[in-house]
Parts: C-alpha cells; structure tokens; sequence
C-alpha cells in the first residue's frame, strides 16, 4: 500500500433514472453558449443524443455535434475531432458515449487551452499547464470509467499499441449517470464493458498503488457490478441493475484516479492496439488468468474481495475463499458468454514473442502488479487464451 495517496475529485455528479434532464442546468452553470458533443456513429444511431441536444438548444446552447469518433480513435483521428471542435470556438464539451468518445472529449478539452500537439503528449515530450474547457461526461456504457479518470488512450498505429495519457487535468468538471441512457446497450457490450468495470477495481484493490481512498471505492464498486452484472445483461431494462453497473463502473475510475490497473491493463493493450480486440474484451478475457497468477501473493485481498463479492464462504480457509473469488471471475465469463476467437483474429503461437514484446513496454502498470510478471509468465498468460 502506497505511503501517500491522493485523490483528484470530479467536481460534480448527477446520478438517477431521468437526470438527463439536468443537463441545462450543469451547462448554463458554466456560461457556455457554444458546446460541443462529442460521441460514436452508434450512441448517435440509437438516438440518445436527441434529448441532451434538444434541452440544449430549447435553452438557447448552440450545440455542434461530433458524431464519427471511432471505437479505438487513434492519434490524427482525435485531432481531427479538436480541429472540428476548435472552428465551432467551443466553450464546453460535453462526452456522450463509452470510454473512446469521453477519452477523446477530455483530449479535446485540452487541446483547446494548451499550445501542444497530440503526439508530443503521446510520447511525453510535452506538458500540460492548464486545464481545458469544462467538460460533462455522460456515459452511455457502464465499463471504463472514463468519467472519473484523468486518464485517456489513444492509438498509436505506427506502434501497434494503444498508449494511456495520464494528467489531473483531465478528471472531468461534470457528470451526469442516468441509468435510461443504457437500458437499450446490447447484450455483448453490457458483458465487455461490465466486466472492464470490475477488471478496474479488482486491479486497484491488489496494485501496488492501493490506498485506503481506492480500496474503498474499489471494494464498493466489486459489491454493486457483482451482483448485477449478470441481471443487467439478462434484463437491460432492469433500471435498479443498470444503476448498480453505472455507479460501479464509476467507483471504479475513481479507483484508477487514486490507485492503478495492473497487469491485466498491460496484456491487454497489444490485443486492441495490433489486432482490434476491443478494450473490454480483452480485459475481460485476462482478468481470471492474471488473477490466478497472482494467487499466491494475493490470498487476503482475494478474500477480501470474495467478501465484497458476496459469496458463500462458511467454513472457508483464506485460500479457499481466494479460489472462489477466482472461480466465480470464470463463472461470470461464462454465465455472460464473453469469448473471442483470437485464432479468427490472427492470433497464434507464432505471434506470442511480437505480444509479449508490446506487453513488456507498458511498464507504468506492470511496476503495479503485486506480482513480478516475466516475459515467460505472460507467455504462459497468453497461451491459455488460445
């Protein structure tokens, strides 16, 4: 556990079934009459923007829709959304969608303020002095936690590796959690992005980073997505689950604002930087493996974490406790039919050394793992995918 800790804290939430409506209020709050929305050509397809943009402009907002930000945007793609975003001379951006619109919202916002180039801060040759335009987050996903975090990803293609961009200057002013605007997410996605969720907390309840800020949220956030992940993927109109899954996923980007991911995070990014693996999946994929390497290092926190879990643990010793909470992340996979055909994708044997190779360089959240992961472990990791 890290000897100081702190916590970089959104400026305010609002949370509840219909409190979409409230998004007039958190605008006009911050005296912006240009603003930008920044979101994905499927939030834009299912309607969800209809209602924020059209309380906006009833309000007299000039509103100016970003509607094409890719599922893994990449480096010119997020600057190609700041040009747009800078000729509309935006006064606020607001993020509507899951963690590639709101991570490019929070870029953008930046961008805005700070005479830097996007690729300078990818390879860290630059630094951030101001804050950037206020933002709004409205998550249309319960997974990455993007809302909370003052962190976001982009891809890199030239390295075939998705790179995370981490200042406090990015934890967003505003945002808004209303369970309607995920009641219509497909089923696979509920699955993907619940299970990022708990790969969240899980990470920051066992990395070196943990602290009693983290630990807290962390725990709070396994309790909520555990016991409804598998009610909102069976009935996404179960409003009581999908507020679970939203809070949850929450808590757990707060998580990672005080705490850390770990080595799931970092075996995770070569899947969706080379082969398109979305970022969900591929976590959900490597969080029992990893957590099972880690067994041996992690038997009180996993019990901890079975506790939180609420499971069934009369008469269990540590270990046993700890091995449930591992066989229940198997179960959960399973019971929410979470696969990926890597073999489809390309992935093979022949490919483990060029995915090792990438794992290896994220060394920001490897140094965060409790336990030392070699290049042979993530070997063995990787293999048990196939």
């Amino acid at each position: 556990m890290s000897n100081v800790y702190s916590l970089l804290n959104i400026g305010k939430i609002v949370a509840g079934a219909g409190c979409i409506e409230q998004i007039t209020e958190i605008v006009t709050d911050y005296d912006a009459k240009n603003v930008v929305i920044i979101t994905d050509q499927g939030v834009w397809n299912s309607g969800l923007v209809e209602k924020p943009k059209a309380l906006l402009e009833a309000a007299d907002i000039n509103v100016h829709i970003i509607n094409d930000t890719p599922p893994e945007p990449t480096v010119d793609q997020v600057n190609t959304i700041f040009e747009a975003a800078r000729e509309f001379e935006c006064q606020m951006i607001i993020g509507i969608g899951g963690g590639s619109s709101m991570d490019a919202a929070k870029l953008v916002a930046l961008l805005l303020t700070n005479d830097v180039a996007l690729r300078d801060l990818v390879k860290g040759k630059a630094q951030i002095k101001r804050r950037g335009v206020p933002t709004l987050m409205v998550p249309t996903t319960a997974g990455t936690g993007s809302e909370a975090t003052p962190n976001a990803i982009v891809l890199v293609p030239e390295e075939e590796l998705k790179v995370g961009i981490v200042n406090g200057k990015m934890v967003p002013d505003c945002v808004i959690l209303d369970p309607m605007m995920t009641i219509n997410l497909p089923k696979h996605i509920t699955a993907n992005t619940g299970m990022d969720a708990l790969c969240h907390a899980i990470e920051c309840y066992i990395s070196k980073k943990a602290n009693p800020l983290s630990d807290t949220f962390a725990l709070k956030a396994i309790t909520l997505i555990s016991r409804s992940i598998r009610t909102a993927y069976n009935d996404g109109h179960n409003l009581a689950a999908r507020e679970d899954m939203l809070l949850g996923a929450m808590f757990g980007g707060i998580s990672i604002a005080t705490s850390s991911t770990t080595a799931v995070h970092a075996l995770s990014y070569p899947l969706g930087g080379k082969y398109h693996i979305p970022h969900g999946l591929s976590n959900a994929i490597l969080l029992p493996g990893v957590m099972k390497f880690n067994l041996d290092v992690c038997e009180e926190k996993f019990k901890e974490i079975a506790v939180a879990m609420e499971l069934e643990l009369s008469g269990c010793t540590t270990r046993e406790a700890a091995e449930k909470m591992i066989d229940n992340l198997y179960s959960m996979i399973e019971d929410l039919d979470v696969t990926c055909d890597l073999a489809a994708k390309g992935i093979n044997e022949a490919v483990l050394d060029d995915l090792i190779e990438a794992a290896s360089k994220v060394t920001r959240l490897l140094d965060n793992n409790p336990k030392v992961v070699t290049k042979e472990d993530m070997r063995a990791i990787y293999r048990n995918l196939l």
